[in-house]
């Protein structure tokens, strides 16, 4: 998918409206709030020498550089923070809201922009070492953390 295509998707987001209870189909979730879209993923590295994770991440690198700056021209500069920093983890009983909170699981660092009314979220998601990685788009109305 090109970087225009994934502009067009995040813009779709945008305009939907939010559901009432989680749900999560295929490449997109929503929650009150907030909806979440794989836009890209690499294959997963069970089976990998190390040589496949490497091209991998370097192929994903480049396709979120290229998201994160052809946002950057729509919405401005972005805030660029890490979810799991101490001061971050440390959001008590419930945790954090999401989709920060699962954004927190699997990434080391977001770009937010707000758009409007909503925030825009991009970043690089990986679940374990293993696993895939993701290039994942949010938008959502509640604040980052």
């Amino acid at each position: 998918m090109t970087t225009a295509q994934h502009l067009d998707l995040i813009d779709r987001l945008r305009a939907q409206s939010f559901v009432d209870t989680p749900v999560r189909l295929g490449r997109h979730s929503s929650g009150p709030g907030h909806h979440l879209l794989r836009l890209e993923e690499t294959g997963d590295f069970w089976e990998d020498d190390g040589s496949g994770r490497a091209e991998a991440a370097e192929q994903i690198s480049a396709e979120y550089a290229a998201l994160t700056q052809a946002l950057t021209e729509l919405w401005g500069v972005p805030l660029v923070f890490t979810l799991r920093s101490p001061a971050v983890g440390d959001a008590g009983e419930e945790g954090m809201p999401e989709p920060w909170e699962e954004l927190g699981n699997s990434t080391d660092h977001v770009h937010v922009w707000r758009a409007g009314d909503r925030w825009l979220v991009a970043c690089v998601t990986q679940w374990g070492e293993q696993d895939s990685y993701a290039l994942m788009a949010g938008v959502t109305v509640t604040d980052p953390p």
